[in-house]
């Protein structure tokens, strides 16, 4: 991976519309030319993220995810920012759409129309063996033709069988923590599960 310059990255920053930052800085940019510049900061096992770089772990689940049938952004090009920090970032063209945490804001009744699709999506990850730690309404889109993609998928992780019941325990109840932690209470919890047992069943 190359070095991106200072004076690169300040143009990106002058140039660009910051769409996410938190107290370290700026995390994903949108440039001029739509696409996106994505920022990696470990917080630590810097020894690891040296060796590793999260921008081309990103880049690999990317790939894996398209792979897999599941719409995913597409990874232009991998970059170090500060290679002593492993301050990685990478360059990706956007998928459009929006994403189910905006649609459930904005429309109750449109979300509760898509909820069955949802709960399928949700089936089609785990039968294809992918946990997806991050799974909540920020990090799904829903695509213009009706179908979903993700986002943000850092942690995601790959199994060679479909996932088996422990995990997909495990990845619904990072969900509803995901819910409870946003204090989305009237989440329509009960009818997510319904919905997702029965596809399981059929």
């Amino acid at each position: 991976m190359r070095i991106v310059s200072a004076q690169e990255l300040e143009s990106w920053l002058a140039s660009g519309e910051v769409l996410e930052q938190d107290g370290r800085g700026a995390k994903v940019i949108r440039l001029g030319d739509e696409q996106m510049l994505k920022i990696f900061r470990p917080r630590r096992r810097l020894w690891l993220s040296r060796l590793k770089p999260q921008a081309l772990r990103f880049k690999r689940n990317a790939e894996q995810l398209l792979a897999s049938g599941i719409t995913a952004p597409h990874v232009i090009e991998c970059f170090w920012l500060d290679k002593a920090r492993a301050i990685s970032c990478c360059l990706y063209t956007p998928i459009p759409g929006r994403s189910l945490a905006q649609i459930y804001r904005n429309s109750l009744s449109e979300f509760n129309l898509l909820l069955a699709k949802f709960a399928e999506f949700i089936y089609l990850l785990h039968r294809r063996g992918i946990y997806f730690r991050s799974l909540h309404l920020g990090n799904v889109l829903m695509l213009p033709n009706g179908t979903f993609g993700l986002i943000d998928f850092l942690d995601i992780k790959f199994k060679r069988a479909p996932l088996n019941p422990w995990l997909v325990k495990r990845n619904l109840d990072h969900l509803r923590s995901y819910l409870q932690r946003n204090q989305v209470n009237d989440f329509p919890w009960e009818d997510l599960q319904t919905a997702y047992n029965k596809i399981k069943q059929n």
